[in-house]
């Protein structure tokens, strides 16, 4: 069964989005968006805190609480999360699922640790990447798109299913906010490589792009944003799409 995962950047108060991890403007509350999204048939919502690991403060865990509570399908916090009790406190406001980029990155202990501790299938670890043609490879971006690494996101991705991550939240830095559809060849890339599920996330424009990235490219689910925040798409129109497809999606 392939999902549908709406995501809401928050920055201040409000859900934002960008292009390329820049120039944001403000799309709304988070917790008007998220029940409405639940309401049109969303299986998930991603929330996550985009300015938290910039300014080296914690997450907005009232915020989080305000949204967790408004829901009841599951909701997946990330932003600021740098230690184990980060992660206990997240879960505590509500979250279902905790994911990881920075941190990860600085410290991948905390992946099997926080597996150990919660459960493989609470911790999500989010992958932002960018094709740098200099290496020929796509490179792993930290601090909220802004801070190249020199990884190579495909052998990161088998490394963090290996020390326990129970899904991987996939993004195209080159792609995001676009609306030109999801990088194809990264999501094929890594979907491949892994046994756990992949959450396809950046670009997504039309509802060919969802068809194409949860049918050709093997994703497990489709996160997008600007489609529905900016009311190009609805959700249930999407899954009625998918379905007269043959991919199966939650109705």
């Amino acid at each position: 069964m392939k999902r549908i995962i709406p995501c809401l950047d928050i920055l201040g108060e409000r859900v934002v989005k960008g292009v390329n991890f820049s120039n944001v403007k403000s799309t709304g509350d988070p917790v008007q968006l998220s029940c409405r999204y639940e309401n049109e048939g969303a299986d998930e919502i991603v929330w996550l805190d985009i300015d938290a690991t910039l300014s080296s403060r914690e997450m907005m865990f009232q915020r989080l609480s305000d949204t967790a509570s408004s829901l009841f399908i599951p909701l997946t916090a990330g932003g600021g999360i740098k230690s184990i009790q980060d992660i206990s406190r997240a879960l505590g406001s509500g979250a279902d699922k905790v994911a990881l980029n920075t941190a990860a990155v600085r410290n991948p202990d905390i992946i099997g640790k926080a597996s150990d501790e919660f459960g493989s299938q609470c911790i999500v670890v989010s992958i932002d990447a960018a094709w740098n043609s200099h290496l020929n490879m796509y490179e792993v971006y930290i601090g909220s798109g802004s801070i190249p690494t020199g990884i190579d996101a495909i052998e990161w991705s088998r490394r963090v299913q290996e020390l326990g991550a129970g899904e991987i939240l996939l993004t195209s830095r080159d792609a995001d906010g676009t609306l030109n559809g999801y990088d194809r060849r990264l999501v094929s890339q890594i979907s491949s490589s892994l046994k756990v599920p992949v959450i396809a996330s950046g670009g997504c424009g039309s509802i060919d792009d969802f068809i194409t990235v949860l049918g050709e490219c093997g994703a497990d689910a489709a996160l997008a944003a600007s489609v529905f925040h900016f009311g190009i798409l609805r959700i249930d129109k999407v899954k009625r799409a998918l379905l007269s497809k043959g991919i199966e999606v939650r109705i």
